[in-house]
C-alpha cells in the first residue's frame, strides 16, 4: 500500500516516442500508469501530458489516452502545442487565418478565436492563386466567389496536407497584408503577426525513422518568404516545446489540477519525461533555467529588503515578476525545479553525437533555423537516461521518496 502523503512534485508526459509510437502503443506505458493511480483509478500525483501535436481537440486526445493507459484521463491534464493561444487575447476578435489539419477552425474557436478561415475556405474564395496541382486548377475562367474580410493575423497550428497550397496562400496572405485582390508589396519591413504551434522537424511514428513535422513546413515557408523579399519572415509566438511559455502554462495546469484534488503542499518539482534532446529536454532545462534565475531574483530582492527596510522576506514570494508577462496571466509558479528525464523509446538515439560550437545555430528538429534559438550544450544534457517512461516513473518515485509501502 502506498503512502498517503501529499506529492510535492509533478510530471509533465511527453506522448509520442514515450507512450505511445503512432498508433502503438509502448508497453512500459501502461506498466508506468498502473503505479501513478490507487485502487480507485486517481491520480497519486498531478500530472500532464505535454505534446507538441495540435490535430485534434483535447477531449479526442484525453479519450485516446485513456484507452492506451488503462487509466482515466481528463481533458484538463492534456496540453497540445496550441493550448497557450488562450492567452493571446488580443487576436481573438480579429479575422485570423488558420493553417492545418483535423478539426482546425473547431480548435481554433475552442481556444478563443472568433473570426476564423481556413486554406480552403480562402481557396474556394480566390481559385486562381492554387495553381500547381494541374487537376485542381479552375476547367474556366472564374473570379473570386466571396468578397472576405481583410486577414489580420495568421496561425499556423500544424503541418497541414497539402503544403504547395498551404504555402503558396500563407504567403499570398503575407505579401498582400491580408488582402488577396492586392499584388504583392514585398518592401515592407513588417507582415502581418504570425503565430505557430508545434516547431518539431520531426516526430516518431511506426517507421524506423523519424517522420516529417510541422517544423518541416516552417522551414519551407520561411525559406520561400525570405527567397521572395530577402528579409526574414517573424514571428509574433511560438508554442509548443521547447518554448518556454508552453512550460509556464503546463506548470499552471499541474498547479490547479493539484488545488482539484485538495493537495495543499505547494508542488515544488517537476519531472519532464520525453524522448527528443532538442525539443522535450531542452525546453525543460530551458523552463529550469528560467525557475533558478526567478529564485535568484527573489533572494537578491530579500535580502536588498532585509539591508533598507523597504519589507520583509515573507513579502517577496507574493511578489510577481514585471518582467515576465506570462506571470500576470497565469500567477507565479509555485516549482522550483524543472528536471528532465530522457527515454530511449522514441526519437533519442543513444549513438548521436551533438555539435561542439556553441555558437552554430541549431537548423534541425525543434529550432527550424530560426535565429533566436541557439545551440547551448547545457541545455540539451538530461538529468537522468533511462530505458523507457516505466523505468523514468520508477526513478522519479525513488528520488522523492515516494509511493513506499507502509
Amino acid at each position: 500500500m502506498r503512502n498517503k502523503s501529499e506529492p510535492s512534485f509533478g510530471l509533465l508526459f511527453d506522448i509520442d516516442g514515450v507512450l505511445v509510437r503512432g498508433k502503438t502503443p509502448i508497453p512500459a506505458a501502461k506498466r508506468a500508469f498502473q503505479k501513478l493511480v490507487d485502487a480507485k483509478g486517481q491520480f497519486l500525483v498531478p500530472v500532464v501530458f505535454v505534446t507538441n501535436a495540435g490535430n485534434c481537440l483535447r477531449q479526442k486526445k484525453a479519450d485516446q489516452l485513456s484507452h492506451i493507459l488503462g487509466v482515466p484521463i481528463s481533458q484538463d491534464q492534456v496540453m497540445m502545442s496550441h493550448s497557450p493561444l488562450r492567452m493571446f487575447k488580443k487576436y481573438h476578435d480579429k479575422y485570423v487565418l488558420v493553417s492545418g489539419q483535423g478539426p482546425v477552425l473547431d480548435i481554433a474557436k475552442n481556444v478563443g478565436f472568433t473570426n476564423v478561415v481556413s486554406i480552403d475556405m480562402l481557396r474556394e474564395s480566390f481559385p486562381l492563386l492554387d495553381m500547381v496541382d494541374h487537376n485542381r486548377r479552375p476547367k474556366v475562367p472564374s473570379s473570386p466567389v466571396v468578397n472576405l474580410p481583410r486577414v489580420e493575423a495568421v496561425v499556423l497550428f500544424g503541418e497541414p496536407i497539402r503544403w504547395e497550397t498551404n504555402l503558396q496562400l500563407i504567403i499570398d496572405v503575407l505579401l498582400t497584408n491580408g488582402n488577396l485582390s492586392n499584388v504583392y508589396e514585398t518592401t515592407h519591413s513588417t507582415h502581418l503577426p504570425l503565430l505557430a504551434c508545434n516547431m518539431d522537424l520531426m516526430w516518431m511514428a511506426e517507421a524506423h525513422s523519424p517522420r516529417f513535422g510541422h517544423g518541416t513546413f516552417m522551414v519551407c515557408l520561411e525559406n520561400i518568404y525570405k527567397k521572395i523579399t530577402g528579409k526574414d519572415l517573424k514571428y509574433e509566438a511560438l508554442m509548443g516545446k521547447p518554448s518556454e511559455l508552453t512550460y509556464h502554462f503546463a506548470e499552471f495546469l499541474i498547479r490547479e489540477q493539484a488545488a482539484e484534488r485538495g493537495w495543499r503542499a505547494p508542488i515544488r518539482s517537476l519531472y519532464a519525461i520525453g524522448d527528443n534532446l532538442m525539443t522535450d529536454i531542452y525546453g525543460a532545462n530551458l523552463y529550469n533555467r528560467y525557475l533558478d534565475e526567478r529564485m535568484a531574483r527573489k533572494s537578491t530582492k530579500a535580502v536588498a529588503n532585509m539591508v533598507t527596510g523597504a519589507g520583509t522576506p515573507a513579502s517577496v514570494p507574493q511578489e510577481v515578476d514585471m518582467d515576465n508577462g506570462w506571470e500576470s496571466e497565469l500567477a507565479s509558479p509555485s516549482a522550483t525545479s524543472c528536471k528532465s528525464i530522457l527515454v530511449c523509446t522514441g526519437v533519442y538515439n543513444p549513438h548521436m553525437e551533438l555539435p561542439k560550437d556553441a555558437n552554430q545555430c541549431i537548423k534541425e528538429t525543434v529550432f527550424h533555423g530560426h535565429r533566436d534559438f541557439r545551440f547551448d550544450p547545457a541545455l540539451v544534457e538530461p538529468e537522468k537516461i533511462v530505458e523507457d517512461v516505466d523505468a523514468a516513473v520508477e526513478l522519479i518515485f525513488e528520488m522523492e521518496k515516494f509511493g513506499t509501502a507502509v
